[in-house]
């Protein structure tokens, strides 16, 4: 089998990792590519959102399965673009991405479903949304529509913040065409984590779950970025994984094949728990990052069928193994990230870092100058360990990033600090010493 992944970032160059590993893959590309990726696909110099270019690249190689990492590429109807010339392509169509290129649309699918959510309401007009806001009993969270690359989210504890929020999205442009329309919504309290559901249009299987920390400082404090570090499993019983392919995996799915836009491809569910009551947050169309990294440390399969099998509509539950182990990712951020920051800095100590028992770095922004590794976006390595347990990933983790070093590297210090609460009191302190 020869297979095509698109994109560039730590989450690519870990289903790359994986991908290599499939007993039926032949060749493996990747467009394009990072310094990481480079070991262990070969390189395609075409831009993720070429859809046409892309789809000339698999027709030519006769690649029999391309795999998006990135949510652009889907948004853009890359798949649509792809099966209309008899091409394989894991992913859903540009219709049934709308699941997260559209938080008005996947907010509009699930009260159809019945999916349990936030209670919602959609605006184009900046005055009208104010009035709303005016009214409105607070906290509330001001969501741009499209895509923001997870910056387009304000939680507003007070009515001045989401107006300001509003005026910075709606009037102001902060993103452009996806903040054109809004969702406003109640805020929810409880503890978020990711369920992952890998999807055939018809049938769901679970993936597992992770604990995404998306603020950029310890404590979750500062701003949102695209995601500072995760761990898997999170700390769900099977029950509770049953009861949300239950109540809202399935039922999602479902509603997506009644609108004819049957869902093929990774169904990620960000969700809400407090106590018994659990809500979805929002969908993702793709596997998340850092998360994919964590999952893809788990995942005990091979990954080229599973895939496969998802797009051709016959998943079966053997497909997808995942080690009992804990996984964890750390990423190494440049300073000023996800404002302004500096790249350009060489990179030491990956080799050292690499060589430790259950460690493995993933690129993300990174580049080769006269060969040497150097720093090249705001998020720069994301390390990742598995262990026996958590609090050992986590120390298997940290002491691996601990022998990196480049200007400016800024990591958090707490992943998992959720989950070693329950553990043990002072287990974090103890875990993260390498």
């Amino acid at each position: 089998m020869k297979v095509l992944v698109i994109g560039k970032g730590g989450r690519e160059h870990a289903l790359c990792w994986k991908l290599a590993q499939s007993r039926g893959v032949s060749a493996l590309f990747c467009a394009p590519v990072n310094p990481g990726i480079k070991q262990v696909a070969e390189p395609v110099a075409i831009d993720p959102c070429d859809v046409a270019a892309l789809a000339d690249f698999a027709a030519a190689n006769q690649i029999d399965l391309t795999v998006v990492g990135p949510e652009q590429p889907l948004a853009l109807g890359i798949v649509d673009g792809f099966e209309s010339r008899g091409l394989s392509i894991f992913g859903p169509s540009k219709e049934a991405a709308q699941l997260e290129s559209s938080k008005s649309f996947a907010k509009a699918v699930m009260r159809e479903a019945g999916v349990p959510t936030a209670d919602f309401e959609v605006f184009d007009d900046a005055d009208a949304a104010c009035h709303y806001v005016r009214a409105s009993e607070l906290p509330l969270v001001v969501k741009a529509d499209g895509l923001a690359l997870g910056k387009g989210v304000a939680v507003c504890d007070t009515g001045e913040t989401a107006l300001a929020a509003i005026d910075h999205i709606m009037r102001r442009g902060a993103f452009g065409a996806a903040g054109r329309r809004v969702v406003i919504e109640q805020r929810l309290e409880g503890e978020e984590l990711s369920f992952f559901a890998l999807c055939d249009g018809v049938r769901a299987l679970p993936m597992g779950s992770a604990q995404d920390h998306k603020a950029v400082f310890d404590g979750d404090r500062g701003p949102n970025t695209g995601g500072m570090g995760a761990y898997s499993p999170a700390p769900i019983e099977p029950a509770f994984e049953a009861r949300v392919m239950r109540e809202v995996i399935e039922p999602t799915l479902a509603a997506m094949a009644a609108r004819g836009m049957p869902f093929r491809g990774v169904l990620y569910a960000g969700l809400m728990i407090n106590g018994g009551r659990l809500d979805v947050l929002e969908f993702n169309a793709r596997f998340g990052d850092p998360e994919c990294e964590a999952l893809m440390m788990r995942f005990d399969g091979d990954l080229a069928l599973a895939l496969k099998a998802a797009v051709e509509g016959r998943l079966v539950n053997e497909m997808l193994p995942l080690s009992p182990a804990a996984a964890v990712s750390v990423v190494l951020a440049s300073r000023g990230y996800p404002a302004s920051y500096r790249s350009g800095f060489p990179i030491r100590g990956l080799d050292d870092a690499e060589r430790m028992n259950g460690v493995r770095v993933f690129h993300a922004g990174t580049s080769l100058k006269d060969g040497v590794l150097m720093t090249d976006g705001g998020r720069v390595l994301i390390v990742s360990a598995l262990a026996d347990d958590l609090p050992s990933a986590i120390s298997r983790a940290y002491g691996a990033a601990s022998v990196i070093t480049f200007e400016g590297m800024h990591l958090r210090r707490d992943i998992g600090f959720r989950a070693l609460r329950r553990v043990s009191g002072d287990a974090l302190e103890a875990a993260q010493k390498p």
